[in-house]
């Protein structure tokens, strides 16, 4: 939302002034906060110290879940904002940290996913070129501080900007939901300030996400059994399903809203505040990704819950006899008995 300095619009008025979108993205937060801390945090111990060897997609799902458990930690001061009536009381500072982790959350989860894409790609599709766990592991690091150093670069006019705004017809301040249209010097400036956050930060990598899942499900309908094609196709489409869940409406919305704002001087933006709270769900579905991706991990969690069964046993004994090269590369969880090939090992990695 953008404003000038000396007054904002009815709309802007109307929608601060709005109870019931306040009372249902705070409950959305609220649950969201919830599972994030209780999964993230369960799943960054399994992660951290019950898996090995580090793979790369283990080093992928680390990132991930650090930036989840960062945004559980800032949804509370988002919630306390808006039960606020949209009064932010906790400093200019604040304000900042507070707005770029939401948005650090979503762009680098965003690129994660990709980076997690691309890998396993690598793996079942191009397996012969990817096959030094070492080196890769290597590389994975290295992608993720490129990748948190893209998302800051991008967000920089957030960083240095005063995101606050006192609105004097009801004697609130506002933390990111108005914006002074002076944040950045010309319309151009806007511009390319947005369209990088949409194309560089979203588009791109949804793009090279959907094409790398697109080659993998093909790769496992043509060389997979029909229980592994099943259960990795339907993760595929699971993974794909979130990321255009919670990521795209948000992403096309503030495009959309910002454009409308500056050339048309309409708003979207409770529409965008609504698509806000949606991508905040990711973050407590990643948990459940890694329960339905990894068979190690799910076995890990069953275990310390006392709910592994016979079947489970039994699968781990039918699998245990596939073996290639790749099993080294792709990971598992501590204790675990067999090797498995790159194929059958789909579901062992997001």
């Amino acid at each position: 939302m953008t404003a000038n300095f000396s007054r904002i619009d009815n709309t802007t008025l109307s929608i601060l002034q709005t109870k019931w979108t306040s009372n249902m993205t705070s409950a959305i937060y609220f649950f969201v906060i919830l599972v994030n801390l209780c999964g993230n945090g369960l799943s960054l111990w399994l992660l951290l110290f019950r898996t090995y060897p580090k793979t790369p997609s283990i080093i992928f799902m680390i990132n991930l879940t650090i930036t989840d458990l960062a945004l559980g930690l800032a949804l509370p001061f988002q919630i306390m904002y808006q039960l606020q009536g949209y009064n932010w009381t906790l400093g200019t500072s604040m304000c900042n940290v507070i707005t770029v982790t939401f948005f650090v959350n979503m762009y680098c989860s965003i690129l994660t996913m990709m980076a997690i894409s691309v890998e396993r790609y690598m793996g079942i599709v191009r397996p012969m070129r990817f096959r030094r766990t070492n080196v890769n592991i290597k590389y994975a690091i290295l992608a993720c501080v490129v990748m948190w150093a893209i998302v800051l670069a991008v967000l920089n006019p957030m960083e240095k900007t005063d995101l606050t705004f006192y609105v004097q017809e009801l004697n609130i301040t506002t933390c990111f939901d108005v914006l002074k249209k002076d944040m950045l010097p010309t319309i151009t400036h806007w511009a390319v300030f947005l369209f990088s956050m949409f194309f560089v930060l979203f588009l791109c990598p949804f793009i090279i996400t959907v094409y790398c899942y697109i080659r993998i499900i093909r790769a496992l309908i043509k060389n997979s059994k029909n229980n592994q094609k099943g259960r990795a196709v339907r993760l595929a489409f699971t993974v794909m399903f979130v990321f255009i869940f919670c990521f795209a409406p948000n992403n096309i919305l503030l495009l959309a809203h910002t454009i409308t704002k500056l050339y048309y001087q309409k708003s979207l933006y409770m529409y965008y505040k609504l698509s806000l709270s949606l991508s905040c769900i990711n973050s407590c579905l990643d948990p459940f990704i890694y329960y339905l991706a990894s068979k190690d991990f799910r076995r890990k969690m069953r275990q310390m819950f006392k709910l592994q069964n016979l079947s489970m046993v039994d699968t781990e004994m039918i699998e245990g006899y596939r073996e290639s090269f790749h099993s080294a590369r792709t990971g598992s969880i501590a204790d675990a008995r067999h090797p498995e090939s790159p194929l059958s090992r789909v579901n062992s990695n997001l």
